[in-house]
Parts: C-alpha cells; sequence; structure tokens
C-alpha cells in the first residue's frame, strides 16, 4: 500500500464518519479560535495603539515633569542609587519642581537645533462640557492651553479657520479650536459653520477660530475630543496642570537622537541644575506611551496562550479516545488489510493519517472564526483588517503535533492487532 493510498483511504474514512468527525473538529476549532482570537484583537488593539499614540509624529518628542510616583528602588531611581553608590550628594530642593513657565519659555527661546520647531503648553480639565444652544457635548472635552506651534508639534491640521496668532497669545481673550468630535456634537447639520460662533466652556464665552482635522478615535486617548486656546487663556481656571510641558519636532526622524540630546543640555541649562543633579524632567517619544500599553497587553497574549493550550490538551485526550473507538469498530478491516498483504506501518500511516486529517481540520476552521472574531476589535477601533500570519502558522503546527500525538498510541495498537483474531472479531 503507497502512502498516497494510505492518505485517500483516510480521507475517506474521515468522511464517511461525519458526526463523529464534527464533534472532533469541533473542539479543536473552539480551541484554535480562542487562540487566534485574542491574538488578532490584540494585534488591532495594538495598531490602534501605535495609530493613535503617535499623536506627535514620528520626528517629534516631548518634554514634561518628572512625577515622583514613578520612582522605583524606594523612593530612589536608578540614577539617583548609582550616583549615592559614587558617594555624590543629591540636592533634593529642586526634584519635585513642577516645569515653570521662564524655563519652558527660556528653553524656546535657546533651543536652536536646526530649525526645529518647539511649543509650550499647559493640559487643563479633561471633563468639560460645552454648549452651543440647545447642544452640548459629553463631559468629555479635554482642553489645552498651546502657542503658535502647539497643532504642528501635536501632529494636529486646520480643517478650516485660522491658528491662533500673536494678539490671541498676548491678550489671552476667549478664543478657542475645537477638534472634529466638538464640532459635529455642537453643529450636528453642518459643523464647518462652527467658525466664528460662540460657544460655551464652562459657562464662558469663546469664540470659535478654527476646527481641527479628525485624527480618530482611540479608548485611551479621546484626541479629536479637544479644545484648545491660549497659553495666557488657560490659566484662569483651576484644577489645571501644575506644570507646563515643551514639545520638539524635528525636520525628520534622522535628527531625533541628536535633538534630544541637545534637548537635555539645553533643559538642564534651564533648570539649573548642577552637574552633581540628576534630570528632573522626562523626554518622552511619541511611541513611548504606545510601547508601555503594549508590554501590557503581553500578558494577555500570555493568557490566550494558556487557555488555548488548555482547550487543545483536552482535545487531544478528546481525540485519542476517538481513535481508540475507531480501532475498536474497524478490527475486522485492519485484519482484512493484513490478510491481503498489509502490513504494520500500512495500518499505522492510516490511523495516524486519519488523526492528523481531523486534527488539521480543526485548526482552519478554527483559524477562520478566530480571524473574524478578533476583527471585530479591528472594526470598532476602525484599524484595518488583520491575519496574525506568525500564529496561524504556529497553530496548524499545534493542531499537526496533537493530531500525531493523540494518533500515535491507536494506530500502534491497531498495527499490532493479529490479522486472524481480527477477522474473527465480532
Amino acid at each position: 500500500m503507497t502512502l498516497q493510498d494510505s492518505f485517500i483511504l483516510a480521507w475517506r474514512t474521515v468522511k464517511s464518519n461525519k458526526l463523529r468527525t464534527g464533534i472532533t473538529v469541533a473542539i479543536i476549532a473552539f480551541g484554535i479560535m480562542a487562540l487566534i482570537g485574542i491574538i488578532t484583537a490584540i494585534s488591532a488593539m495594538n495598531q490602534s495603539l501605535k495609530e493613535n499614540f503617535s499623536f506627535m509624529g514620528a520626528n517629534a518628542f516631548s518634554i514634561r515633569y518628572k512625577e515622583m510616583n514613578v520612582r522605583k528602588m524606594g523612593g530612589r531611581n536608578q540614577q539617583e542609587f548609582s550616583k549615592q553608590k559614587k558617594g555624590q550628594k543629591e540636592k533634593k530642593s529642586n526634584l519635585d519642581k513642577p516645569i515653570r513657565l521662564e524655563e519652558s519659555v527660556y528653553f524656546k527661546e535657546n533651543y536652536g537645533f536646526n530649525r526645529a520647531q518647539v511649543s509650550v503648553y499647559r493640559r487643563g480639565n479633561g471633563n468639560n462640557e460645552l454648549r452651543y444652544k440647545n447642544y452640548k457635548t459629553n463631559p468629555q472635552v479635554s482642553m489645552w492651553g498651546g502657542d503658535e506651534n502647539y497643532l504642528g508639534v501635536n501632529g494636529y491640521q486646520l480643517s478650516l479657520g485660522r491658528n491662533l496668532n500673536n494678539v490671541d497669545l498676548q491678550s489671552g481673550r476667549n478664543v478657542c479650536l475645537i477638534g472634529s468630535n466638538v464640532a459635529t456634537r455642537l453643529f450636528p447639520n453642518n459643523p464647518e459653520k462652527s467658525i466664528d460662533k460662540v460657544i460655551l466652556v464652562r459657562g464662558k464665552p469663546y469664540r470659535v477660530i478654527g476646527l481641527l482635522k479628525s485624527k480618530g478615535l482611540s479608548a485611551m486617548m479621546r484626541q479629536d475630543d479637544v479644545i484648545i486656546t491660549s497659553l495666557k487663556n488657560i490659566r484662569q481656571y483651576q484644577n489645571i496642570s501644575s506644570s507646563y510641558q515643551i514639545g520638539v519636532m524635528v525636520n525628520n526622524v534622522t535628527e531625533l537622537d541628536p535633538a534630544i540630546g541637545e534637548s537635555m543640555e539645553q533643559m538642564r541649562k534651564a533648570r539649573r541644575l548642577i552637574p552633581s543633579e540628576s534630570d528632573n524632567f522626562v523626554i518622552d517619544k511619541s511611541d513611548k506611551f504606545a510601547d508601555i500599553f503594549i508590554g501590557l497587553l503581553a500578558g494577555i497574549s500570555g493568557a490566550a496562550g494558556a487557555i488555548g493550550l488548555i482547550t487543545l490538551i483536552g482535545a487531544a485526550i478528546g481525540l485519542m479516545n476517538i481513535m481508540l473507538v475507531a480501532v475498536n469498530e474497524r478490527t475486522r478491516e485492519v485484519g482484512l488489510i493484513k490478510a491481503l498483504g498489509g502490513k504494520k506501518k500500512d495500518v499505522r500511516r492510516q490511523f495516524l493519517f486519519e488523526s492528523i486529517l481531523i486534527s488539521i481540520l480543526g485548526a482552519i476552521f478554527g483559524i477562520v472564526l478566530g480571524v473574524l472574531v478578533g476583527n471585530i476589535f479591528s472594526i470598532i477601533l476602525k484599524t484595518g483588517f488583520i491575519v496574525p500570519w506568525l500564529w496561524v502558522g504556529i497553530g496548524i503546527a499545534i493542531c499537526t503535533l496533537v493530531g500525531l500525538v493523540a494518533g500515535i498510541y491507536p494506530a500502534m495498537k491497531a498495527a499490532a492487532l493479529n490479522p486472524i483474531d481480527a477477522l474473527r472479531y465480532e
């Protein structure tokens, strides 16, 4: 019996036992669907995070105040620890100070790296409700105070209207730019008509001078639910950030690292740090936050693998039992094959092929279902259709191994049958 004959005979047997094959395939398919589905969903979330957290562009970075609650090692970071080991004394008076306006302005005026754009901005309250006549937004609109470079550095583009000008910045008058979601909420029939309209922000009238292009929706960063005014204007509100932030955008990605190096030197001057003091500010690239959240999602990937593995172990046990039942049911068939000249390896190969075929069928159905289920998140997050090809290959390999392992013992048992006893089996 040739290899092709064994495969064809195994395939006919699988097709003839539809109920048994269907149940086993379903068990394996659910295990693979759980694995591939979760991996696909996580891939969609990763892609969404990369797209939405890269709001400043690949050639930009920001400088912010170093919060004390991110310290490690019992209240001391690694840099402080290493310096104390060397016997250097750390000046504590400057570590807890937020970035002041004077320091930010000093940095902006003195940072001269190859015509890089520098913006100084400050975060306001993130739960604002804006009103226009009978319309209002959800109480989730973030308010920012910025300068003339805020839009470019943070990846925003104007759809209509104008940017903040010198008069707006110096006077601090009540003018603003609004995100596309805000415009849609307040002007549902025609968001373009928002220009020059007066809206209410915390009960105060603001004239809309600019409408921003949409940047897309992320569950963790609503970039279109935003209102932007001047730095001077936002200072009238309470519960705003105690620290200013600085954004820098260079001409291309290759200039990013040297620009960061120069910004560190300039920021240390602005903060008046002496050589023995560690940096009391943090420089963040645009994709750092995405990397943090993606790292957290890695744990979910591990859990998905555990779920799929447990299910596949159960499927392997079930497949082995079904193959043992098949050996008992087809004992006379095995005896007939051996009586006609079939060898042990032919019988063993046929049962192994059956087990592997059932397992691969389960893998195919499970992968298709898993990709479809996982891409529901792609639709929600508005990312492209995702197929985790690496995990598809891993899933097929795992199922082939499951079929092989589950079929070895039944195949060996069938091959070991005595042809005379097998022919007399009732």
